[in-house]
């Protein structure tokens, strides 16, 4: 795909940025399937461990295009929250790892892709807000991510006032992993990448996977899935190599499988 919202940086630690910043990164149509189209070809790449999500200009991300949103029929709607469904799924849905890169302002769909990224580091002056209430357009494709995120007390806050919270509120409510001063930003995101990278890309892949299987299920039922996952994982050539590296005191060599 030829992009026009979104900048792609290829490696080890790849990046995908949104370039949408006069309009704040929001999430139109257009920009959505790019950003799926993206990761998804990056996840093919077997070079790629870890990608890293950014926003170009003031702002990581303030949500849908509510220009685009005007006057349009059912069909468009249905076909936005799908695509913009698709998006988030595919975000947990890849083996690598998706670190939210988070500055400025986070709302509405775009505070649901910080919820939605596995790990997430801020700079000590973004916010994060869900403010549809306000414009009579309940943030509910939000809600389920940052739900699942910080849990039902404050997500029902931050839903029904559309008020911001602080990057420290963020960090203590779990809708981010850390908080930094804005220009160490990048810097504490490729920390957290490359501290990733030393792991096997395999067991990583397969980690993320059954995290998002158990993390809905019953406490019963998420032993018998973890236990079955685990006993494979013990099976695998990284594993095993692992297990010998640590009791031979040496960095392991994992070949990814």
């Amino acid at each position: 795909m030829d992009y026009q919202n979104v900048r792609v940086t290829k490696g080890p630690v790849a990046r995908v940025t949104m370039c949408r910043p006069e309009q704040r990164n929001a999430l139109s149509m257009a920009m959505m399937r790019e950003l799926v189209d993206a990761f998804q070809a990056l996840s093919a790449d077997s070079s790629t461990r870890v990608i890293v999500l950014a926003g170009e200009g003031p702002a990581f991300s303030a949500g849908h295009d509510l220009k685009e949103m005007q006057e349009r029929p059912a069909s468009f709607y249905q076909a936005l929250f799908d695509q913009c469904t698709c998006l988030m799924e595919t975000i947990q849905r890849i083996p690598q790892p998706v670190i939210a890169r988070v500055h400025g302002m986070a709302t509405a769909a775009g505070c649901q892709l910080v919820a939605s990224c596995d790990l997430a580091i801020c700079a000590d002056t973004a916010r994060f807000a869900t403010p549809g209430v306000r414009i009579g357009l309940f943030c509910s494709t939000p809600m389920v991510a940052l739900t699942r995120a910080i849990g039902r007390k404050r997500a029902m806050e931050m839903l029904l006032t559309g008020t911001p919270i602080d990057a420290a509120t963020a960090c203590a409510w779990g809708l981010v992993n850390r908080v930094v001063p804005e220009p160490q930003l990048d810097q504490a995101v490729e920390e957290l990448a490359r501290r990733i990278l030393e792991a096997s890309p395999f067991t990583v892949g397969l980690g993320k996977q059954a995290f998002y299987r158990q993390i809905d299920l019953d406490q019963h039922h998420a032993y018998a899935y973890a236990k079955e996952v685990m006993s494979l994982n013990a099976l695998a050539r990284d594993a095993q190599e692992g297990m010998c590296a640590f009791l031979e005191k040496r960095p392991p060599r994992w070949s990814g499988c």
